[in-house]
């Protein structure tokens, strides 16, 4: 692996009142990114950088539900408290934002366009809501209005697909009505998280929203590869999603990496892995009240954690269906321990799949400047971006 290099400016990234050094942003990912796994990110970060929480649907936050209230609850260690809002109808994304500052229950509030789940754009929400410019300038200028002395930030993609590209008047429009930040996932929905992300158009918004600062996302494996990002397009700071999978240690690269130590990259023996494994369980156990539910939660992790060891097909899939710590820990304690750090388990993780059409609803495309409302049934607990 070549050294990194820093990037020419390494000035301190700004969300509002908050210092964001060294300018690194964990990205919400649903039944990903809870209190339990944020814990551990930003341990291994010293407590830097910005840590979102799951994406929160407005609609829900505004009824209290349950689920929802369980995930906005914040570790008493955790400063600034981030919450991710995905709304599509001004009215209520304006309650959720209002209910947030007047119940202090976050310090930063982010917005996510970026979903190109089929069930979400079919009904105009996510990744496809965007294009209709007067809609999200509606729910741009509700969040700012009713977010107090909170900063609002949003997350969005480049567009629909190549030929409904959306990002750079979405980008005026925020600026234009008070968004403190913008996180570009350099690819559209058609791609999902296919294909390669285009760097080029975060270097892109960046030049055309000078005002505000400008996060990129896409691609970023290895603390290097942030490190090349801030280098190539100027970007004032990087969001990681599923390079973190399975490797909450990342975050330590990349504080180090940013802070000019290179050599204290992490790469840790299947050993160290096995504790992070067993602590992550841990942790989702506690938050949930119980051990169980927080095992079972944990095994989407179990292959995340595993990629590049040397770990049988059979002792995997044992892995993954364990229903205790004792379980868990006697599992791991089967394997070779000593394994070091392997070379497969650098690069690309998580969902890749790709070029995908983009279902929207009738007559999506006819009107970009339409203010028509999108439906309820476009505000579901689904993630990305």
């Amino acid at each position: 692996m070549s050294t990194p290099t820093l990037p020419t400016t390494t000035s301190t990234l700004r969300v509002g009142p908050h210092a964001v050094q060294p300018p690194v942003v964990l990205a919400p990912m649903a039944g990903i990114t809870n209190a339990p796994f944020r814990t551990l990110c930003r341990e291994f970060s010293g407590g830097k950088g910005l840590f979102v929480s799951e994406m929160i649907t407005t609609r829900a936050l505004v009824e209290r539900n349950d689920k929802t209230m369980q995930l906005i609850k914040f570790d008493a260690s955790e400063r600034p408290r981030s919450i991710q809002l995905y709304g599509v109808d001004p009215v209520t994304v304006g309650k959720a934002v209002r209910m947030i500052a007047e119940e202090d229950l976050a310090d930063h509030i982010d917005l996510n366009f970026g979903c190109p789940v089929p069930k979400v754009t079919r009904k105009g929400g996510g990744s496809a809501l965007p294009y209709k410019r007067n809609l999200l300038r509606a729910i741009l200028r509700e969040a700012v209005g009713g977010a107090g002395d909170l900063p609002v930030t949003m997350k969005m993609r480049k567009g629909i697909d190549d030929d409904h590209l959306t990002y750079l008047d979405a980008g005026r429009i925020a600026v234009e009505e008070g968004v403190t930040a913008i996180a570009l996932h350099g690819r559209t929905a058609a791609q999902h998280y296919g294909g390669t992300a285009d760097w080029e158009a975060i270097a892109r918004l960046k030049e055309h929203v000078p005002e505000i600062p400008v996060l990129g996302n896409g691609d970023i494996w290895s603390a290097e590869d942030a490190l090349r990002m801030v280098r190539e397009t100027g970007c004032d700071g990087v969001v990681v999603g599923r390079g973190c999978l399975g490797r909450p240690w990342l975050f330590a690269d990349l504080v180090a990496a940013f802070e000019g130590r290179t050599e204290d990259l992490v790469r840790p023996t299947l050993r160290e892995v096995a504790d992070v494994m067993v602590r992550h369980a841990t942790l989702l156990g506690e938050w949930l009240g119980d051990e169980q539910r927080g095992v079972v939660d944990f095994r989407k992790h179990v292959a995340w954690y595993l990629k590049g060891f040397a770990v049988g097909s059979e002792m995997r899939k044992r892995l993954a269906i364990t229903s205790s710590l004792e379980e868990l820990r006697a599992g791991l304690d089967e394997l070779d321990l000593d394994q070091p750090w392997p070379a497969g388990a650098d690069g690309p993780r998580g969902r890749t799949s790709g070029n995908n059409r983009v279902v929207l609803p009738d007559g999506w495309l006819k009107d970009p400047y339409d203010c028509a409302g999108v439906g309820e049934d476009a505000e579901l607990d689904t993630s990305g971006g």
